[in-house]
């Protein structure tokens, strides 16, 4: 995909932006909600978030080896995948996210700082690469995809959970609860309306499962399906990288 028509790059939520402002105000708006981001996550989706989670840790049994949460924040997901037999990163460019995930202790991970755009992984190096509702807050979509590409294995697994479109019935009940509830949690909870009104604007521009879908088989991967949870509120996204890629 240009970059030209990249979904993303030139929006903050409903707003248009150049590039460099959309990354600047995306930093700034998890440096703020980190220290209740995990309380929040709880409210929002009436502690839910957990349940898609752990479905994502189930869809990942079996892979083992080096594994990227790309994304990972506060290291739930990560922490969840840590099972003794892979070695599990949490790559995120948010700081101030990363230090209250270390804050919580647990299970020993690493932690590493870095944008989906520019991953500090080499090449054919990850056996399975997690996100979990980062990926739309990316600048350039396309190319963090073909990133993604880029660090997998020969035969390497892509994992995605994200925000995406429910069915039609649940699709007005949904929408009121997003536009007229979450902000408020974000005021009165983590006195951040602006950055969870960001949130809920972020989850309408990521492109719909079959328009993700397409866009990870475009990337480079195969075998590319997906998954809806809960009617579709959220989805997980799945891609493996071709065994015959080994010399890319």
């Amino acid at each position: 995909m240009p970059e030209s028509i990249d979904p993303l790059e030139h929006s903050f939520g409903r707003q248009p932006v150049v590039t460099d402002e959309r990354r600047a105000r995306i930093r700034e708006v998890f440096e703020v909600v980190a220290p209740r981001y995990d309380l929040m996550n709880d409210l929002m989706s009436f502690g839910i978030h957990r349940l898609w989670k752990r479905c994502l840790r189930r869809r990942c049994a079996g892979i083992t080896g080096q594994v990227v949460d790309l994304a990972g924040g506060t290291g739930d997901v990560a922490r969840l995948l840590a099972d003794g037999e892979r070695i599990v990163t949490v790559c995120d460019p948010s700081l101030a996210m990363m230090a209250a995930g270390r804050a919580q202790g647990g299970v020993a991970l690493n932690w590493l700082a870095g944008e989906a755009e520019a991953l500090p992984f080499a090449a054919n190096s990850v056996d399975l690469l997690t996100v979990s509702f980062g990926l739309r807050n990316a600048t350039r979509l396309s190319q963090a995809l073909a990133e993604i590409q880029r660090v997998l294995k020969p035969g390497g697994h892509f994992v995605c959970l994200e925000f995406s479109r429910p069915v039609r019935w649940l699709a007005p009940f949904y929408d009121l609860y997003s536009w007229l509830v979450i902000p408020r949690l974000g005021a009165a909870v983590a006195g951040q309306p602006i950055a969870y009104q960001y949130l809920v604007e972020s989850i309408r521009r990521f492109p719909d499962q079959a328009e993700f879908a397409a866009l990870v088989g475009a990337a480079g991967l195969i075998n590319v399906r997906w998954e809806n949870l809960s009617f579709g509120i959220a989805c997980l996204h799945f891609g493996e990288k071709p065994p015959a890629a080994a010399g890319w």
